[in-house]
Formats: C-alpha cells, structure tokens, sequence
C-alpha cells in the first residue's frame, strides 16, 4: 500500500501529486512565479485532505532534483527533507528533465528524439536527448543554444524541443527535422511516476548530504545602484 507524495519546483511551475502504487490519485499545480515558498506547504495538506490521506500515510518523498532554478529547488528540497525527517521515510530524486520527457509518454507522437529544455540564463539552457524509447542519448547539460548545435542530430531524425526554454530557441533551431511542443510544463505527477519506479528498487537519497543538481554554480550580481556605494567604502 505505497503512497508517494512528490514535489516539482525547478521552474516557475509549484506542483505536487500523490500517487498510490504507482496510480496518480491526485495533482495540484500553481504556474505562478516565486509562488513556492508561500503556497507549497499549503497545497501539500490540500492535496492530501483532497484525497482523504494522513500524512502518516505516506511511504516515500519524490523531489524533482533539477536542473532548475537555485531558489526553488532549495525550497522544494527543504520541504521534501523536512516530512521526511519527521515521518522517517526515504527520499526520492528525479532529474527535472526525465520528468519533463515522460510528459509524452502517453501521447502518440511520431518523433524520433525528445529535447526537454529548462530556461536558463540569455540564449543558454539546460537540456538533455531521449529517444521515444526514453532511453538517455544525450545526458544533462547546459547548452549555448546556436546554429549547428543539434545538426548531428538533425540528420539523424527528428527532434521535438518542448519546455520552458524551448520558445527562445525557436528562430536558432527551425528546420525539417525540428519540432516544438508548446505548453509543456513541469509536473509532479511524472515526478512521482519515476518515483514509483525508483521506489521499487531501493535508490533512495541520504537525507543528510543529498542536496539539488543546480548543474551550476549559482550566481548573484551587484545591483547598478550600489555598485558606486561599494566603490566609495
């Protein structure tokens, strides 16, 4: 009698699913930016009364692990820790972009490779390539989208690019083997479906040193305004 709550934060995105024995009882999404610190706990015990399940219940927390953004996988990791912790039950983690990609495993598509992009700074994003076997062909990186920089897989079939750094990518990227998906957004629903999966085997995370793939460093700036303050100290 598995229960799994999972938890997608690495985008604008802010969701959370239960999932029993690998069904999807019950999701809730909220596509409100920097929304996640304010509104996930809340839609974790509204998602739970919903589907008439104490937390006690639960067997396991899945988190989307990233790539995404720094902020908001640290609150979704804290708070997956945090009812870990106190219910003493493993932690999940999975990769944001394998999520993204088993978006398209119930829809019939006739493509030969899925792109998954999360948005990352200026013309870069992170990525990774699946065939429509969701087999990994090219692994998580982070891309500096430009011409040529899938064409080695552009001869090789077609492409479909989806996510919410695909739009930007649209000019760079437009050719016959390419395909954009639109409105393809994060979910904890098929966090939780490979949750289920990783469940099964025993890969759990260690509570204590698990920490977010940020993939890279994070980066804060000066704001202009202060820069001249700085200087004159």
């Amino acid at each position: 009698m598995t229960y799994l709550l999972s938890i997608e934060t690495a985008t604008s995105v802010c969701s959370v699913a239960l999932h029993h024995q690998g069904k999807l009882l019950g999701c809730q999404s909220l596509m409100l930016d920097k929304s996640h610190s304010s509104h996930l706990a809340v839609m974790i015990d509204q998602l739970l009364n919903n589907c008439k399940i104490n937390r006690n219940h639960l067997q396991a927390v899945a988190v989307s692990k990233g790539p995404g953004s720094y902020t908001g996988l640290r609150i979704g990791t804290a708070t997956a820790k945090g009812i870990c912790y106190g219910l003493d039950i493993p932690l999940i983690a999975v990769n944001t972009l394998e999520g993204l990609a088993y978006q398209f495993k119930h829809v019939p598509l006739a493509v030969d490779y899925l792109c998954p992009m999360i948005d990352a700074r200026r013309m870069e994003v992170y990525c990774a390539l699946f065939n429509s076997s969701f087999d990994t062909m090219e692994p998580t990186r982070a891309v500096v989208v430009e011409t040529g920089v899938f064409d080695s897989w552009f001869n090789k079939g077609n492409v479909v690019f989806f996510g919410n750094g695909s739009a930007k990518c649209r000019l760079v990227l437009a050719g016959k083997n390419s395909l954009f998906a639109e409105n393809v957004q994060a979910s904890a629903s098929t966090i939780g479906f490979l949750a289920n999966l990783k469940f099964e085997k025993g890969e759990f995370e260690d509570l204590a040193y698990f920490e977010p793939f940020y993939l890279k460093a994070y980066r804060t700036t000066v704001p202009k305004n202060k820069i001249g303050v700085a200087n004159e100290k």
